[in-house]
C-alpha cells in the first residue's frame, strides 16, 4: 500500500496524505493548525479496514510524522526557548524534504532488490543435508594389498637407493681466457673492432669470458674502448706501440721471400 493512497479528512485539509505534505512544505497549510494525531488515527483506520500491514509504508509513515512533529515543535517554541533551536524553519522544511526524498530512494532500492531476488527463484545455494553415502567416502584397498609379504616388499623398494641421474645429455661450455685473449687480439690487428663483431654467434659463456679478455687487455695497455650512446656500439681500438707490429710485418715479408 502506498501513502499516496491514504485520504485524510481533516479540519484544514481534505485529500492524499501526499498532498498535505507538499501543501505543509510550500506554507500553504499552517503546520500550527494541523492535528498530527489526526493523520495517525487516520492511517490506524486506514490499515484496519485493509486488514493488512506493510512494514514499509508503516516505516515511511512514521518517518514522515516524526519530521512533522519535530518540525512543528520548532515551530511552536518561542521567546527564550527559541535560542535553543539549532535550525530554522526553513531549514528543518528541507530537511523534512530532504528525509522524504531518502526514503523514497531507499523505497526503490528495496523494489529493484526485490526484483533482483525474484529473477533467482530457483537458484539456491544447497540447503539440505548430503546423502549418507557421501558423507563419509572410504576408499577400499587394492585386492591383495594385505599380504605382509606384497607390505615387506614396497617397504624394501623404499629403502633401496635411487638409480644416479645420467647429465650426458647436458652439454656445458667452457672456453678460457686465454683462447679469448688470443681470438681478441688476432682482431687488433687490425687496429680496431666492435665488441658485437668479437661475440658474434657466440653462447652467454663465451661472452661473459670474452668481457673478462677485454678487461684483461685494458688492464695490460693493449686495447680501450669507446660506446657514443647508451647500449650502443661497442668499439674497440688497439693500444699497441708500432714496435709491437714488427713481427707480424717481419714474418709477412718472410713469407713473401720464401714464395718461389
Amino acid at each position: 500500500m502506498s501513502l499516496a493512497a491514504l485520504e485524510l479528512d481533516l479540519d484544514v485539509f481534505s485529500g492524499p496524505f501526499d498532498l498535505l505534505l507538499t501543501l505543509v512544505l510550500r506554507e500553504e497549510v499552517d503546520l500550527l493548525e494541523l492535528q498530527l494525531a489526526e493523520v495517525v488515527l487516520a492511517y490506524l483506520d486506514h490499515l484496519e479496514q485493509r486488514g493488512e500491514l506493510d512494514l514499509e509504508t508503516a516505516t515511511e509513515f512514521i518517518v514522515l510524522i516524526a519530521a512533522l512533529l519535530e518540525l512543528k515543535s520548532r515551530l511552536m517554541l518561542t521567546g527564550e526557548e527559541e535560542q535553543l533551536l539549532d535550525i530554522e524553519p526553513e531549514q528543518a522544511a528541507e530537511e523534512l524534504l530532504a528525509r522524504m526524498l531518502d526514503a523514497r530512494r531507499y523505497r526503490a532500492a528495496a523494489t529493484h532488490l526485490e526484483e533482483l531476488l525474484a529473477g533467482e527463484h530457483g537458484v539456491r545455494f544447497r540447503s539440505a543435508p548430503l546423502p549418507a553415502d557421501l558423507r563419509r567416502t572410504i576408499v577400499p584397498p587394492p585386492d591383495g594389498s594385505q599380504d605382509p609379504e606384497l607390505l615387506g616388499e614396497a617397504i624394501g623398494c623404499l629403502l633401496k637407493m635411487p638409480p644416479a641421474i645420467n647429465l650426458r645429455h647436458i652439454a656445458v661450455p667452457r672456453i678460457s681466457v686465454a683462447e679469448r685473449l688470443e681470438h681478441l687480439r688476432g682482431l687488433l690487428r687490425r687496429g680496431a673492432f666492435s665488441f658485437d663483431e668479437a661475440v658474434r654467434g657466440a653462447d652467454r659463456m663465451t661472452v661473459a669470458v670474452t668481457l673478462f679478455a677485454l678487461l684483461e687487455l685494458y688492464k695490460r695497455g693493449e686495447a680501450s674502448w669507446e660506446q657514443q650512446e647508451c647500449f650502443g656500439e661497442i668499439a674497440v681500438n688497439s693500444l699497441s706501440r708500432p714496435a709491437a707490429a714488427a713481427p707480424p710485418l717481419a714474418l709477412a715479408a718472410g713469407a713473401r721471400g720464401a714464395a718461389p
